[in-house]
């Protein structure tokens, strides 16, 4: 009996120590445990709404589960600020879109047609000019700019498609009235793209620029305007019933999140990769759109809705 205990308490403190090594080797659980950034100290950036708050919270807590030190910028004031914070070397890494990298940071009017052949294009020019590393693989998700508006007025006025915008402009120019950020008001890829595509103008008193996180109750109360500038995976538009005004020639570019980081970081950390790959890859837009939801409608904070969803899928 004796001889048998001694054996069962070797057994046991052999599987004790099994167990640590294999915590040490490996940072926390999940799909981030398989690599380990214990020796690494990031800084994580991204823009202010909702959705980029959720992403740079996904990025945290992936590298901190990684053991990683992460320090957090995230809620920088838009596009402009996140980009040159980038290459500063203010923050390391932020979820960028490529339809944004490729239009407005690197200058190009005409998007690249298909996701695949964009996101190839943005990351190699990218790379090659400003030593902007975009992880592969680009997320599924598309948060393209979209026109909505309140189910009642597109029962109403018959706009079902953005090239409708042209008869509505000509015989009632009153109701023609159109909510946008200040940024979409003059991007090329915005609202002066999307005129001159579609061959009409709103009138310029008819143009109501205000904060982007306003638009859609602004839409959906139609005191200021019966039409918005959205994202496509924002999580309001389900949330308050609001219809997208079909783009059927195609104008808005796609805008898949990939995460970009600083060459130098990637050079030194190459397993940055292998870690948000299987992440991108599970990011749909019907995912973000959820998520979305879950801050937007339901009150609940980013952080929360990201801890969540890392651990219902196994990353944390």
């Amino acid at each position: 009996m004796r001889i048998r205990s001694v054996n069962l308490l070797r057994l046991v403190g052999l599987m004790v120590v099994l167990a640590l090594i294999a915590t040490g080797c490996g940072g926390g659980g999940g799909t981030s445990g398989k690599v380990n950034l214990s020796d690494a100290e990031f800084t994580v950036g991204s823009k202010e709404f909702t959705e980029q708050l959720i992403l740079g919270q996904i990025t945290l807590q992936v590298l901190e589960n990684a053991g990683a030190t992460v320090n957090d910028q995230t809620g920088l004031a838009g596009t402009v600020a996140a980009r040159k914070a980038l290459e500063s070397g203010e923050i390391d890494m932020y979820w960028e879109y490529t339809g944004t990298g490729w239009i407005t940071h690197l200058g190009h009017t005409n998007p690249v047609p298909g996701r695949q052949k964009q996101f190839e294009a943005v990351a190699k020019e990218d790379l090659k000019k400003n030593g902007i590393d975009w992880l592969e693989p680009p997320a599924p998700a598309n948060n393209t700019y979209a026109i909505a508006v309140r189910k009642e007025v597109y029962d109403k006025l018959g706009v079902k498609k953005l090239s409708d915008f042209k008869q509505l402009v000509k015989e009632n120019p009153d109701e023609a009235t159109i909510c946008v950020g200040t940024e979409f008001s003059t991007r090329d890829d915005g609202l002066p793209g999307m005129e001159k595509t579609y061959d009409f103008e709103f009138p310029s008193d008819n143009i109501v620029k205000i904060d982007e996180g306003l638009i859609y109750q602004a839409t959906n109360k139609g005191d200021k305007c019966n039409f918005g500038e959205v994202f496509a995976t924002d999580g309001r538009i389900k949330g308050l019933g609001l219809v997208l005004i079909k783009d059927n020639k195609g104008f808005f570019p796609l805008y898949n999140p990939a995460l970009c980081v600083n060459k130098k970081v990637v050079e030194q950390y190459p397993q940055l990769e292998k870690l948000f790959a299987p992440v991108s890859k599970k990011l749909t837009t019907e995912t973000l759109q959820k998520l979305n939801t879950q801050v937007d409608i339901d009150g609940q904070l980013p952080e929360d809705v990201a801890q969540k969803w890392l651990s219902d899928n196994g990353f944390i």
